[in-house]
């Protein structure tokens, strides 16, 4: 069995980085030369693919590699797991060129497919307490569906929420957890209540939003905002300041708090959505995605829990392709354009900075002899 076949993080961080770099790239291109790269319109293309390709293939790595810790049972290795990324990559070619119908159910049926191999593993070894993914990506197939029905904004609207909900769950438990693990000095603060209002009040902001009731929004968002900065700072976020592997967690999950800011503005008609939804899903959920996938994939592979230059390069580039593409909906007097091309670039060169750093990690066997 190849090495790359070995762990669920294994092909697909790898699929993820290279896709979201190419993609971001013909997107762009695609964008000011006034075409599309695929038979939907490209401002529905671009945001399905950010969400259901490249979000979809991280959380898919991630789940079958940390289900397996979870549970201890086996998830999808050798055949198997090279059968999910082909499913996957079929659906990302298919959403390029066509036919409409075989995108939309092979494309379709990935999360579902995905949320049964997680329910084996989480129901055979009764992991109640990790049952709410498999519900998290039913949910996601259900707005893919939704989206193939009735293209439009909305459904990957819906689908960034939910993502964006797995990482306001996820990032309560790891984000504390690694500082403290690395600093025990620090001090860091978890209080469990303010983690629990915070995911339910961030759940009930999304869902208010998507019905368009702006001042419920505006009212939730606004107080989900202070909820995620206070829990936050009793991580202890400026500790960590010389721990890169720690501050990208940290960096990345302050645009939470400034992203649901700008939701709430939004919702008042004092900014346009968009720059809320790049806050989340370029800032947070980018930003989050490689300070995760280089520690996961360092940690699995049996190397230190440290960074080099490499992964430092990768974080300081997301963010600033996150922060260009921010302001240019802030600011687009400031030079839309140019801003845009930059993020673009700053972003694809970020994920093939990662892609070409791990390819050789993730093809061969861990370091310490250990399976995985």
């Amino acid at each position: 069995m190849p090495v790359i076949l070995n762990l669920g993080f294994r092909p697909f961080y790898l699929l993820a980085a290279l896709f979201s770099a190419v993609s971001v790239a013909v997107w762009v291109f695609a964008f000011f030369s006034g075409g599309s790269p695929s038979f939907l319109p490209g401002m529905l293309w671009h945001p399905h693919e950010m969400v259901f390709g490249f979000a979809l293939a991280v959380i898919a790595g991630f789940l079958l590699t940390a289900g397996r810790v979870w549970t201890g049972l086996p998830t999808p290795a050798g055949v198997p797991l090279a059968l999910l990324a082909l499913h996957w990559l079929a659906a990302r070619v298919l959403m390029l060129t066509g036919p409409a119908g075989a995108a939309a159910v092979i494309d379709a049926a990935f999360p579902f497919v995905l949320a049964g191999v997680m329910a084996r593993v989480i129901v055979g070894s009764k992991n109640w307490r990790n049952l709410f993914v498999v519900g998290l990506l039913a949910a996601l197939g259900a707005a893919n569906v939704w989206f193939h029905l009735a293209p439009a904004e909305p459904p990957v609207r819906a689908a960034l929420w939910l993502v964006m909900t797995l990482v306001a769950v996820m990032a309560g438990r790891v984000v504390p957890a690694f500082t403290a693990s690395a600093l025990p000095m620090a001090g860091v603060v978890r209080r469990p209540g303010l983690d629990y209002a915070a995911v339910v009040l961030t759940v009930a902001a999304f869902a208010f939003d998507l019905f368009e009731v702006q001042i419920v929004t505006a009212a939730l968002a606004f107080t989900v905002a202070i909820l995620h900065a206070v829990r936050q700072w009793g991580w202890k976020p400026l500790a960590t300041r010389a721990r890169p592997i720690l501050w990208i967690l940290h960096l990345s999950h302050a645009w939470i708090p400034v992203a649901f800011l700008f939701l709430g503005t939004a919702a008042l008609g004092y900014l346009p959505k968009n720059v809320a939804i790049h806050a989340f899903g370029a800032g947070a959920m980018g930003g989050l995605i490689i300070g995760m996938v280089t520690r996961t994939a360092l940690g699995h592979t049996g190397r230190p829990l440290a960074t080099g230059r490499a992964e430092a390069t990768a974080y300081v580039l997301v963010h600033l392709a996150a922060l260009l593409r921010v302001l240019a909906g802030l600011a687009p007097g400031l030079g839309y354009q140019p801003m845009i091309v930059a993020s673009g670039a700053l972003w694809s060169a970020a994920f093939l900075v990662y892609f070409a750093t791990y390819l050789p990690r993730l093809a061969q066997p861990r370091i310490d002899g250990k399976p995985g």
